[in-house]
């Protein structure tokens, strides 16, 4: 038997092993270079048995590569999703099997239908003992294969640095979207003297000078244009490119469903978001629009408010079609000029045509009736809103982060927050509650020394609240402000109007939240009544850790100018 003996190389805090003279590494050290070499910086995730011979490897990188410990791997698969949101690279998740999967689930499916690239790493039983199940087995690639765009098994150690690439390739290229990878335990102990691979390289896809030509050809011919912006993995390039091609044509420009921090609110030429959770006038122009530009949008459900916004297979206007994904485009939506292409590289090029025709009056029309929506009246209850929105507004910096999860609560910011930071917004396609806590977190890894705020509502908060703990941990400051109607609002609006006055599981008892937020070690403050509000937040924003605002708006309360009477109590 040959010996395998321990000894320390150049770098003396990797631990290799010699054998005959050539050097052989763990899967585990394997698996962590090749992420190291791919631009991975951060894992979320929850430590288990499985995959140890992994946390041993991540030890000895230091700050290069950071495992960021959450509390539940719902937390940890959120956080990567929104890394993944707000880097336009893909985030990382490492879980253990069982157990740690299904929890992590919830983020896979958020990825996957807000097209995030994201990595799931998973822990796996050891090889022997497949097919007996054994303790915590799941065989991954039929139980995540609709949740994934692809879900393999390594089997063998020196196969890693392959399938890393091809992870990283598969959620980045087409539309990005969540992978899978299950490692097994033995597989991460064993040695190998495999070599590393190079990075992978992203290979966008390119428009045709004759594509471009065509959208030139039918804005000239428009007289009622939106430009809507969608999809994930935007650049600061192809950023400052829309806005170029924005101010050349003067065109109206919307963001998707949850793609708030796709384009500044504060530009002249931004007449609001498109679809579920907004104000109806944007969605009114979309409707009466005789060319629809979307770039980087699937069209999706909830933007196309069950594609009755733009009307499907074929719209009533004309419809010119930018996506990274050839299987999108022709889907479902019949577009008069369907385009394969990196938005970027799109928009790129769009903003160098000429603006034959500008629309102005098209925007200025569009502008008025987004300003109009975005009145607020007094809103009723102990603590007013519309205060509370205006103070933020006037006092969060521009590079705020703004993360939400699902639910009334989130209309608040995603309506009357003005995003102004480039990739500063982290939502849930999905609609999944619970996602807003632990991006917050993920936001001061992208952007330590920017704000990260957090509005969502009661029964949000406490779907991953715990996570609180982890900013501490970590000492990050994210400011969560939760608004406190004591119930499940959404659902409460709609068991209202389906069934009237009768009221039946979406009654919440809360705690003191900000007695809770003391208790994980961050900053508290309670808000009963508007004018309280200012001075908490004054103090929140000062604390120097984790703050937590408790806004109780009373119980009729349930968005913006949405209430409860008080009748249905």
């Amino acid at each position: 038997m040959a010996t395998v003996t321990s000894t320390l190389v150049d770098d003396p805090l990797e631990l290799v092993f010699v054998e005959h003279g050539v050097v052989m590494r763990t899967g585990g050290q394997v698996l962590v270079e090749a992420l190291k070499i791919n631009g991975a910086e951060v894992i979320f995730g929850v430590p288990g048995e499985s995959y140890l011979a992994a946390l041993d490897a991540i030890r000895d990188c230091g700050n290069a590569l950071r495992y960021i410990t959450m509390r539940q791997e719902g937390g940890a698969s959120f956080a990567a999703a929104a890394y993944g949101d707000l880097t336009g690279r893909p985030g990382i998740c490492f879980v253990t099997r069982g157990p740690g999967v299904t929890s992590a689930t919830i983020g896979l499916h958020t990825a996957m239908q807000g097209s995030t690239p994201m990595i799931l790493l998973i822990g796996q039983i050891s090889r022997p003992y497949r097919d007996r199940e054994v303790f915590q087995e799941i065989d991954y690639r039929r139980f995540l294969s609709q949740t994934v765009k692809w879900v393999a098994e390594v089997d063998d150690a020196s196969r890693l640095p392959e399938y890393v690439n091809r992870a990283f390739k598969v959620a980045v290229s087409g539309r990005p979207g969540p992978v899978a990878l299950a490692l097994p335990e033995d597989m991460l102990f064993s040695l190998t003297d495999t070599p590393d691979l190079a990075a992978v390289r992203a290979t966008p896809a390119v428009p045709s000078s004759a594509d471009i030509a065509g959208v030139a050809q039918m804005l000239q011919q428009a007289k009622r244009p939106l430009l809507l912006l969608g999809g994930a993995m935007w650049t600061p390039e192809g950023h400052a490119a829309v806005i170029r091609f924005v101010e050349t044509h003067d065109l109206p420009v919307a963001v998707g469903f949850r793609r708030q921090g796709l384009f500044p609110h504060d530009h002249p030429n931004f007449v609001g978001s498109v679809g579920f959770g907004g104000i109806p006038e944007p969605n009114q122009y979309a409707r009466d629009a005789d060319l629809i530009i979307a770039l980087g949008s699937r069209l999706n459900d909830p933007t196309t408010m069950k594609h009755t916004v733009i009307a499907a297979p074929k719209p009533a206007c004309r419809l010119v079609h930018i996506h990274p994904g050839t299987e999108e485009l022709g889907r479902l939506y019949q577009a008069d000029l369907p385009i394969l292409a990196d938005p970027n590289l799109a928009a790129m090029a769009l903003s160098g045509s000429s603006a034959d025709r500008r629309h102005t009056t098209a925007t200025a029309q569009a502008k008025a009736g987004y300003a109009r929506g975005l009145a607020l009246p007094t809103q009723p209850g102990p603590v007013d809103m519309a205060e509370v929105m205006r103070v933020l507004n006037e006092r969060l910096p521009r590079d705020t982060t703004m993360t939400t999860g699902a639910g009334n609560a989130s209309d608040w910011p995603n309506i009357h927050y003005c995003y102004r930071q480039f990739l500063g917004a982290a939502a849930p396609i999905s609609g999944a509650m619970g996602m807003g806590v632990p991006a917050a977190i993920a936001a001061k890894f992208v952007r330590p020394h920017s704000r990260s705020v957090y509005i969502g509502g009661d029964g949000d908060f406490l779907m991953n609240g715990q996570e609180l703990a982890t900013a501490i941990q970590y000492q990050v400051d994210p400011l969560f402000i939760i608004i406190d109607n004591g119930k499940y609002g959404t659902i409460r609006g709609n068991q209202e109007v389906r069934y009237p006055g009768r009221v039946s599981g979406t009654t919440l008892r809360n705690p003191d939240f900000a007695k809770v937020a003391e208790g994980y070690g961050a900053h508290g403050e309670r808000v009963d009544d508007t004018a309280e509000f200012e001075p908490a937040l004054d103090r929140a924003l000062s604390a120097g850790r984790a703050a937590v605002i408790h806004v109780l708006v009373g119980p009729n309360s349930l968005g913006p100018n949405h209430t409860l009477s008080e009748d249905c109590e």
